[in-house]
């Protein structure tokens, strides 16, 4: 699945503030790298240099275009192209900070195992993920999917990522490898221009699959028949903007000193 860092900027504020929550529960950090994995363009990156600027910040992402984006932004630091499924951690990490891109990996769990045991002792994983797919955003995109004219191109298959397992599963699992965990949930409120303007969000992320699993000259009239959906979904306030409801689940997990 290709990416657009163009896409994904135009909501840019937006999708930082979720990664400057996650970064201001980040403790201070012990001598060591530190890793934004699934950097994407670079805006979450920015915020690590900010906080410890002393630290060797690294930058990992699967897309090209994303890490090109990522590298014009910040050309004095080091960005690596790796997929997190088979990424091999350096040991004596500071911190591994991911903001929005473990939800994408199903196995996700076994990576943080991984991660855990590549902590310097005081070393910190951090993440963040969406955990969505019960709003209505996530729903239409697969009910649009069943509609007769678009149903045969998808061929009965679900494209939504897998759901989150509850939060005391990772409690329970990283507990095990001498963290400290903590777990939240944030659920954002995004106001926003137009029920178009929702559609042009999710364009760079959850609604990318049924795109490119779409032939070209379908992909106008599922973008068309979705929006429609999310218009009566998402009615407008007063002012004429509508409101985004946009839930969040974290995870700080500090490996015991």
């Amino acid at each position: 699945m290709a990416w657009s860092a163009a896409q994904y900027v135009k909501f840019e504020d937006e999708r930082t503030r979720p990664a400057r929550d996650l970064l201001a529960q980040v403790p201070d950090l012990p001598a060591g790298p530190a890793f934004d994995l699934g950097c994407g363009p670079g805006n979450s990156t920015e915020l690590i240099l900010e906080r410890f600027p002393n630290s060797a910040v690294v930058g990992v992402d699967s897309d090209e275009d994303m890490l090109a984006a990522a590298r014009k932004r910040l050309p004095a630091l080091r960005f690596e192209k790796a997929d997190l499924a088979t990424w091999v951690p350096p040991t004596e990490t500071a911190l591994f900070f991911a903001n929005a891109v473990f939800q994408w990996l199903p196995e996700h769990i076994e990576i943080f195992d991984r991660l855990i045991e590549a902590l310097a002792p005081g070393g910190t994983l951090a993440v963040q993920m969406p955990d969505n797919l019960d709003e209505p955003t996530h729903r239409l995109m697969q009910e649009t999917a069943e509609v007769p004219l678009f149903a045969q191109a998808y061929g009965g298959r679900e494209l939504r990522r897998a759901p989150l397992p509850p939060p005391s599963t990772y409690v329970e699992r990283l507990a095990a490898k001498a963290v400290r965990v903590d777990v939240w949930h944030t659920a954002y409120h995004h106001q926003l221009a137009s029920a178009e303007a929702i559609v042009e969000w999710v364009k760079g992320t959850g609604l990318r699959p049924y795109l490119d699993a779409l032939p070209e000259d379908r992909r106008a009239d599922y973008l068309a028949a979705y929006t429609e959906k999310i218009r009566k979904a998402y009615p407008p306030m007063a002012d004429g903007r509508v409101l985004l409801r946009f839930p969040r689940f974290f995870i700080i997990a500090t490996k015991d000193r």
